[in-house]
C-alpha cells in the first residue's frame, strides 16, 4: 500500500508537468492553426460554399443579383447535349490515360533504376516535362501535331505512311492529347514508381533468386504485389487529374483549329472545358458553378474510394508467401 502511494506521488509532478506544457504550447498552436484556418477558409471552404450557392442561382455576368432557382441548373444540366458529351469525353480520355500512363511510368521507373551510374541524369531527363510550363510544353506539341510541317507527319513522310491530322481530326483530336498528357506527367508518376521500388525490402529479391525465380516471376509475385500502395495512389491521382484536365485541351484544341477551345466539332470538349464555356464566354456563372458541383461530387467520391483502399495494412509478408 506505501509504495503505490509513492508511486502516486511520484506520477502527480509528471503528470502536472506534462499538464504545464500543454498550456504553455497552446498559445504557439493558437498563433500556428488560426493563420492556417483562415488561409484553408479563404481558398478553399470560401470558394467551395460560394460555388455550392451560386449553383442554385441564376448568376449572370457580373451583375450582382443571384435570383434563386433551386436545382433548375441541375435539371437542364441532365437535359444538355452538350454536358453529357463533355462528360463522355472526359470519361474517355480517363480511360485512355490512366492505364497508359501507370504502365508507362512503371516500366520506365525499372528501367531507370537498372541504369547504374547514369540513374540521375535520366530521372533528371524524364521529370523535367513535369515541371515545365504547359503553356509553352502543349503549344510546342500542338506544332509537333500540324498536318503540313509538324514533325510527326515529317517521321510518317519518311516512313511512306499518309499524312494525318491529328489535331484537326474529330477521331484523332483527344488520343493526341492523350499522348501529349502522357509525356508532361510520366516524370511525376516515375518519381513515385521509383519511391516505391526503393521501399521494398531487397531480402525478398534475394530469397526469390536462391529459390530459383526468374526476372518474370519477381516482377509479378514481389514487386507488383508490394507496388500496391503506390499503384492505388496514382490511380487514383490520375483519376482526378483526368477528370479534371483543362490546360492541355484548352491550348491545343484552340491553337490547332478555327474554333474556340474544345474541337473539333467539340471532339475534345471535356467537363472542365464545358464549364470554363458556360461561365466566362456566356457569362452563367451559376450554371457553370453546377457544372463545377458535379465535377467536385465525382472528384469526392474517387478520393473517398482512396481513402477507403489506402487504410488497409498491406503485409509485405504476402510476397515471399505468394512467391513460394
Amino acid at each position: 500500500m506505501l509504495v503505490r502511494q509513492r508511486q502516486a506521488s511520484a506520477a502527480r509532478p509528471g503528470a502536472g508537468l506534462s499538464m504545464h506544457r500543454r498550456r504553455a504550447q497552446l498559445p504557439f498552436l493558437l498563433a500556428t492553426l488560426i493563420p492556417l484556418g483562415l488561409v484553408w477558409g479563404s481558398f478553399w471552404l470560401y470558394p467551395l460554399l460560394n460555388g455550392l450557392w451560386g449553383s442554385v442561382t441564376d448568376w449572370r455576368g457580373f451583375v450582382m443579383e443571384q435570383p434563386f432557382v433551386g436545382l433548375q441548373n441541375y435539371i437542364d444540366l441532365a437535359n444538355d447535349a452538350l454536358f453529357v458529351r463533355s462528360l463522355q469525353n472526359s470519361l474517355l480520355f480517363t480511360l485512355m490515360y490512366v492505364p497508359l500512363a501507370l504502365a508507362l511510368a512503371l516500366g520506365v521507373a525499372l528501367l531507370v533504376e537498372a541504369s547504374g551510374k547514369l540513374r540521375p541524369l535520366f530521372r533528371m531527363l524524364y521529370f523535367m516535362p513535369f515541371i515545365t510550363s504547359v503553356t509553352a510544353t502543349a503549344l510546342i506539341w500542338a506544332w509537333l501535331y500540324q498536318p503540313s510541317f509538324g514533325l510527326f507527319n515529317q517521321v510518317l513522310a519518311l516512313l511512306g505512311l499518309p499524312e494525318q491530322r491529328f489535331l484537326r481530326s474529330p477521331t484523332q483530336a483527344l488520343p493526341a492529347i492523350v499522348g501529349y498528357q502522357l509525356w508532361k506527367e510520366l516524370g511525376f508518376n516515375m518519381v513515385l514508381f521509383i519511391a516505391g521500388l526503393g521501399a521494398i525490402d531487397r531480402s525478398y529479391y534475394e530469397a526469390a533468386r536462391v529459390d530459383g525465380a526468374n526476372r518474370w516471376q519477381i516482377f509479378w509475385r514481389i514487386t507488383l504485389p508490394l507496388l500496391q500502395p503506390t499503384v492505388v495512389l496514382l490511380l487514383v491521382t490520375n483519376l482526378i487529374w483526368s477528370l479534371q484536365v483543362f490546360g492541355p485541351i484548352f491550348i491545343m484544341s484552340s491553337s490547332a483549329v478555327n474554333e474556340p477551345p474544345g474541337g473539333p466539332l467539340n471532339a475534345t470538349i471535356t467537363v472542365a472545358v464545358y464549364q470554363w464555356q458556360m461561365a466566362f464566354r456566356q457569362l452563367r456563372l451559376g450554371y457553370g458553378a453546377a457544372v463545377g458541383t458535379v465535377v467536385f461530387v465525382i472528384t469526392l467520391i474517387v478520393t473517398l474510394l482512396q481513402w477507403r483502399l489506402l487504410r488497409r495494412d498491406w503485409d509485405y509478408g504476402r510476397a515471399w508467401a505468394v512467391c513460394r
